[in-house]
């Protein structure tokens, strides 16, 4: 209720659905307050992947986080977990880069189990929806995806997004 937009009302009023849209299909959906060019950012420049894309009470910190973001780049994303000796690594190649509107990567660490993830954003006076689709090769691979909690992340994420949305100093970290 403060001036600056931070605290509870701020997930009421842009609430998160997760839907099962086929056997195969996630779709996430989430409406931030602020214009694409800015969550487009925060989706592509490393620097601020790591202050937002972990959920904090998951209890992994970014080891390593490279992104080259374009149409046949890669990336590269190292956690470290204090239960674990050995890091966890994400990585695949962007299949489709258009700036402000749309993002879609592959997720290689999964093998042939791995999805194809594609996030748009959309304008809306001033906010944008943000939609997530992840595409999985079999109604296994997503059942296997939901089962191992892979997906029960993404409200603590987005909160975390809001929060450096809300900072404002998003630019300033850009090297």
């Amino acid at each position: 209720m403060d001036a600056k937009g931070q605290g509870d009302p701020i997930p009421e009023r842009n609430p998160i659905t997760v839907e099962r849209k086929s056997e195969r299909e996630l779709i996430v959906r989430r409406t931030f307050n602020a214009p694409p060019n800015i969550l487009f950012e925060a989706w592509t420049k490393p620097e601020l992947l790591k202050r937002w894309w972990a959920p904090k009470s998951f209890g992994v910190s970014f080891i390593s986080c490279e992104a080259d973001v374009r149409t046949g780049g890669a990336y590269r994303f190292i956690f470290g977990h204090a239960a674990s000796e050995e890091p966890m690594e994400f990585f695949g190649r962007y299949i489709e880069v258009s700036p402000y509107s749309r993002l879609v990567w592959t997720n290689d660490e999964g093998g042939e189990n791995g999805a194809v993830t594609t996030v748009t954003f959309e304008e809306r006076d001033g906010r944008t929806l943000v939609v997530m689709h992840d595409l999985y090769p079999s109604k296994e691979a997503c059942d296997e995806a939901i089962a191992s909690g892979g997906t029960s992340g993404f409200g603590e994420t987005f909160a975390q997004l809001d929060e450096l949305l809300a900072i404002g100093d998003m630019g300033e970290s850009q090297a």
